[in-house]
């Protein structure tokens, strides 16, 4: 692609992007930080800086979450019916469909996810709305036989407030997925973005001026974790925080929390196996599993990084694997046609896959193809695969966050299923095979939250749940599960 051609593709930014200076959303009102102080938001393409945000930190916290205590308890939204609650829902699908480019292109240019995938993200966002708008008449209690002199019932009852912390490496296809529920709930929200890209979710507290959520429901801070984050995470007055992170980060989250008693859900890292058996496809499970390393450069929590084949079929399969890394897989401008792999979101994430690969060759592993820093200029990195390696190597045991995988070999179920569970996550893991017996048997015995048979990434728009086993995370999101942790039950016993 020539530099003309990566000028003209360029030129889809929205111009959203490149105001001098964004606002945070608090009470339905655009303000800036109390202390006046930014933080600046750069472009991983190109290195650029492209506009600042507000750094938000304590007083800012608190006064969002006064403004969401208010409007929970507000007649405007704690007096309106389910249908009401879910013409409400349905209107933030709509809008969200009808500027889902903008919003798209403004996580490509502030994350550097090719242009493709933020787009298929947001299909999915205007999606989970829907499927969350009707469950406010479905949140039922029950009754219970008591005796005959007494009435017993049971209510589901929102939270309150709930304060929703997310990644950099998809804000769209994260947040749907707790700011839906939450809302279907009854809850108001305070969100505090990734303070490297923050600015779709700031245009989309803009957008929902345009529904007829009511002022204060859904406020926005941004800042760095270690201030407006631990702010949100310790207020007393939030009842809820559901968090989207590193697992270090959400350790750390669960333990700040712990003092209020605020109810956490954690969804954290993954060093998730595909498991490539010799009567697979291997053509297509080749492309998968190249797709499950190095979509998004990597930067994805159920990346396939550690890629386990059948001893039998291991150099077929290689040559087919570092084929599509090549051909299909190589860096590219986010908004360019046909990129599939777009930049780390960072210099400070480069530097860490950087690290992750030196400290693979000196400890004796055998680079298979990349291994480098793609390009001089932004933050590309070329996908890596790495083989020779021994089970105690960091790569093999550490969330790398980048286009790299790991090859090891297997020799039979048992060995796979061992290789696969020897890891301190569980939060996904996919299983390549023609045989429908080894299929199901091999995702009975696999420790993690999410398996997908014969293809990867594939999320549910609210139907199936998700989240991780072992240090994966706590709770889930999705499915019917979710709803649970955006309510509480209430007994209610009448004397007749």
């Amino acid at each position: 692609m020539t530099d003309t051609d990566t000028a003209e593709a360029r030129r889809q930014i929205p111009a959203f992007v490149r105001a001098d200076l964004h606002l945070m959303h608090i009470d339905g009102k655009r303000v800036p930080a109390l202390s006046g102080e930014t933080l600046p938001h750069t472009d991983p393409a190109t290195g650029d800086d492209l506009a600042r945000i507000p750094r938000g930190a304590a007083p800012d916290v608190d006064a969002a979450v006064r403004a969401a205590r208010r409007a929970f308890t507000d007649p405007a939204w704690a007096g309106l019916s389910g249908d009401a609650r879910g013409r409400v829902l349905h209107q933030i699908a709509d809008v969200i469909e009808a500027h889902a480019d903008e919003l798209a292109a403004i996580d490509s240019v502030t994350m550097g996810a090719p242009r493709r995938l933020t787009g298929e993200m947001l299909a999915e966002a205007s999606e989970i709305f829907r499927y969350y708008a009707g469950w406010p008449t479905k949140l039922f209690g029950t009754t219970v036989p008591l005796g005959e002199d007494r009435l017993g019932y049971t209510r589901r009852e929102p939270l309150g407030v709930v304060g929703i912390i997310w990644g950099w490496n998809g804000p769209m296809g994260q947040l749907p997925g707790k700011l839906a529920p939450a809302l279907a709930a009854g809850n108001a929200v305070v969100l505090k973005p990734a303070e490297t890209a923050s600015l779709s979710t700031l245009r989309l507290a803009e957008l929902l001026a345009e529904t007829d959520l009511p002022a204060g429901v859904v406020n926005v801070v941004t800042g760095l974790g270690s201030e407006a984050g631990e702010a949100l995470v310790a207020h007393p007055d939030v009842a809820k925080i559901a968090f989207t992170g590193s697992t270090a980060t959400g350790k750390h989250v669960q333990k700040v929390a712990t003092d209020s008693l605020t109810r956490v859900t954690l969804e954290l890292g993954g060093k998730s196996p595909a498991l490539v058996f010799a009567d697979a496809d291997l053509a297509r499970a080749a492309f998968g599993v190249a797709a499950g390393f190095c979509g998004n450069a990597g930067q994805a929590c159920v990346a396939t990084s550690r890629v386990l084949v059948e001893e039998s079929v291991r150099d077929e399969f290689v040559a087919l694997l570092t084929s599509a890394m090549a051909e299909v897989f190589a860096p590219g401008d986010p908004f360019a046609p046909g990129t599939v792999v777009g930049a780390l979101s960072t210099r400070a994430q480069l530097e860490r896959v950087s690290g992750y690969v030196d400290s693979a060759r000196a400890e004796g592993a055998r680079i298979l193809t990349g291994g480098e820093r793609h390009g001089d200029r932004g933050y590309f990195y070329s996908p890596t695969l790495i083989d020779q390696v021994t089970p105690g190597m960091r790569v093999v045991r550490e969330e790398i966050f980048g286009p790299v995988g790991v090859l090891t070999t297997f020799t039979d179920v048992d060995d796979a299923v061992a290789q696969a569970n020897d890891t301190d996550y569980g939060l996904a893991a996919s299983v390549w095979t023609s045989d429908l017996a080894t299929a199901h048997r091999v995702s009975a015995r696999i420790e993690a939250g999410t398996v997908w048979v014969n293809t990867w990434g594939e999320m549910s728009t609210g139907q199936l749940p998700f989240g991780g086993y072992k240090q994966s995370g706590l709770g889930r999101e999705g499915g019917l599960e979710v709803l649970d942790a955006y309510t509480q039950s209430k007994s209610v016993r009448i004397a007749l």
